[in-house]
């Protein structure tokens, strides 16, 4: 018989050695009725301020979980690649796909785009529904992936907006004609801004702009990826490449 592993928790609340704590609505909905665990039976619970925490839970309602917390653990596993990625909005749930799997795969920061050629248009509030609905995917990520940092999923922002906000890192836009691929880049002093287009790719003012931003062109093969395997191939390619995947 297989032992089942100990449930990883989001608990967005201060957490100390010793503390009893009620879980929040989410992790209470988790662990009490999709789980369904019991008293005496054990969890990991992180904040996203690092590190975290073995608890035991000590009793179960119908809408309540309380758990002891008991010791800190100060394992991490971020890269130490810090990477930003700016993904215009795809439709369904490519997007949702696509931010589940870049948390996997080490991802500090998602900003979410608007480009000419993008196939969805929601108002304001409905995006910020939808900004809410990532960040949980986020956290739903790092909780099966043992991250204990959750990634900052940004409100959604025109591409030329992004392109125009300052820094210092070696930013990059992927282009099937681009001269230079990720394995013949520098070392990135201050961390990787990666842009991935729409389904339609980017339209030649667009990519003009991204030029003129300072984002590099360049290659992952010969062949034309749709935008989610796009996002995900080029993640990995720079995790292999200055990250910690062997």
């Amino acid at each position: 018989m297989s032992l089942m592993r100990v449930p990883r928790i989001y608990e967005p609340a201060p957490l100390s050695p010793g503390q009893p704590l009620a879980l929040s609505e989410d992790g209470a909905n988790h662990v009490g009725r999709v789980l369904r665990m019991q008293p005496g039976q054990s969890l990991v619970l992180f904040n996203g301020e690092g590190g975290q925490y073995a608890a035991t839970i000590s009793a179960v309602s119908k809408r309540q979980v309380e758990v002891v917390i008991e010791a800190f653990d100060a394992h991490e596993c971020e890269s130490p690649l810090a990477l930003h990625l700016g993904q215009v909005v795809s439709r369904g749930e490519k997007m949702e796909f696509t931010i589940q799997k870049s948390v996997e795969l080490g991802v500090q920061i998602i900003t979410p785009l608007i480009s000419e050629r993008c196939g969805v248009r929601l108002n304001g509030e409905r995006f910020d529904k939808k900004v809410e609905q990532w960040q949980k995917i986020a956290i739903a990520a790092c909780e099966q992936s043992g991250r204990n940092r959750v990634p900052e999923i940004r409100p959604v922002q025109a591409l030329g907006n992004w392109l125009a906000e300052p820094g210092d890192e070696l930013k990059l836009n992927l282009h099937p004609r681009a001269a230079y691929s990720i394995n013949t880049l520098p070392v990135p002093a201050h961390g990787v801004r990666l842009l991935i287009g729409p389904e339609g790719g980017l339209s030649d003012e667009e990519i003009q702009q991204a030029g003129n931003a300072g984002f590099v062109d360049v290659l992952l093969g010969p062949r034309v990826l749709r935008t989610e395997t796009a996002a995900l191939t080029a993640i990995t390619a720079l995790q292999c490449r200055f990250g910690d995947l062997a």
